[in-house]
């Protein structure tokens, strides 16, 4: 555990150092995100556009973590065992890409079509059945969506198949 602390204390420091605008917090037993690197990061914050949680073991992410990191343009959360987001993910007003991979997720995280500029959204490997994809087809700036290995249900499949302006991957079970 010690030795979990001290990687996640020696990224957070070399962010604010070398003035990096992402911070990888990746593979580091995080069971959340610390409040204290919300200090630590507090002055740097808003330059920090890129942030890395994936291979975690992360089962929430508070809304205060989207409160904080509002210019940010990439979140990658894959690998952990995530069941949701809090609404407060649809106040990242200049996300492009989320990757939620290999997570536990059952329900699609309606919140995210809330985000204007989201461009491109990784929800592989969970156990969601349903897509909302006219509400998908809305998104401006949607370019791509993976849903692969998922449990989709029928409608949604047969709705996926249909052509869309942005690319879907996803699995039809034989």
């Amino acid at each position: 555990m010690a030795e979990a602390v001290a990687n996640v204390v020696r990224r957070v420091n070399e962010t604010v150092e070398e003035g990096k605008d992402c911070l990888d917090l990746s593979n580091c037993k995080l069971i959340n995100f610390p409040d204290g690197v919300f200090k630590i990061l507090k002055s740097v914050i808003e330059n920090i556009h890129a942030v890395t949680l994936a291979d975690n073991v992360m089962k929430v992410i508070s809304s205060k973590f989207f409160g904080s990191f509002t210019h940010l343009h990439e979140l990658d959360l894959h690998c952990n065992v995530l069941t949701k987001l809090p609404d407060a993910v649809a106040d990242v007003e200049h996300l492009k890409v989320i990757d939620l991979a290999n997570n536990k997720f059952s329900v699609f995280p309606e919140k995210l079509l809330e985000i204007a500029t989201l461009e491109t959204i990784n929800l592989e490997a969970n156990s969601i059945t349903e897509i909302p994809v006219e509400r998908l087809s809305a998104m401006p700036a949607l370019k791509w969506i993976n849903v692969k290995s998922n449990p989709l249900d029928k409608d949604t499949l047969t709705a996926l198949q249909t052509p869309h302006q942005f690319e879907i991957l996803f699995t039809v079970d034989a």
